[in-house]
């Protein structure tokens, strides 16, 4: 049996004030970081003991993860840290306030910029601030890669590549359990897959921070089983939080 456990990052900074966030290169909360830390210890106590780990290049994913590794002592496992496990790019609307954006255009417009499977905010200019362009991290991506804007469809369409040709080899060759530390839309990318969830479908699916999302796999990688680690009711709870983040106040 193989597993990889997703995990979306901790509460963040711009998820407590409510923002659109994107690739904007935010901080945990201390909030966040204590749901790393329970998330790490309850991964520990169900036995988990990964191999690998993956990030994105965005901070609160790689400290989420990297607490998570220390309540596991797992310190010293390799991590691969990528671009294309970023959050979804939200355009001119990454810094907005969600509900403030809402009561302007309304819920079902900010519903589709959020979660629409191919309908993306407006773009940056090329040489706004907030751009990748601007930021040194990116300077080895080719710059037709980088996006100005997303739609998940985008999202899905770098996370795949990912996926198919690093993550499932290594898991078929090298590794039995490991792990991937990334964001909301990034990770529902992957589920989506996975799962054979519909472009409708996908809108509705909420991942709560830091709450470790199981998947179980042959040893060809075809998916058994998956399952939250965690209360069933308390995580309903954080699903139905983060599906009411961008309505009308």
């Amino acid at each position: 049996m193989k597993r990889v456990v997703l995990i979306r990052h901790g509460e963040s900074t711009w998820n407590k004030e409510n923002r659109f966030t994107g690739w904007t290169d935010v901080d945990l909360t201390e909030k966040g970081v204590e749901e790393a830390h329970k998330a790490g210890k309850l991964l520990k106590k169900e036995g988990f003991h990964f191999e690998k780990a993956y990030t994105s290049y965005l901070k609160r994913a790689v400290k989420t993860l990297n607490v998570v590794l220390d309540e596991m002592d797992l310190d010293w496992i390799p991590v691969e840290k990528t671009w294309r496990l970023n959050e979804k790019h939200y355009g001119m609307l990454q810094g907005l306030n969600k509900s403030e954006t809402a009561e302007k255009y309304g819920d079902e417009q900010v519903l589709i910029w959020r979660r629409s499977y191919d309908v993306p905010p407006t773009p940056l200019a090329k040489d706004d601030e907030r751009s990748p362009f601007m930021d040194v991290r990116y300077k080895g991506v080719d710059e037709k890669d980088l996006p100005l804007t997303e739609a998940l469809s985008h999202t899905v369409d770098r996370i795949l590549p990912y996926w198919n040709n690093t993550v499932v080899p290594e898991m078929k060759e090298k590794y039995n359990e490991v792990i991937i530390a990334a964001h909301g839309n990034s990770l529902r990318g992957i589920i989506k897959h996975l799962k054979g969830i519909s472009d409708e479908n996908i809108v509705s699916l909420n991942l709560p921070t830091a709450v470790p999302y199981v998947f179980e796999f042959d040893d060809n990688i075809n998916l058994v089983k998956d399952y939250f680690l965690g209360d069933p009711e308390e995580i309903k709870k954080l699903m139905d939080a983060v599906a009411n983040q961008a309505k009308k106040k």
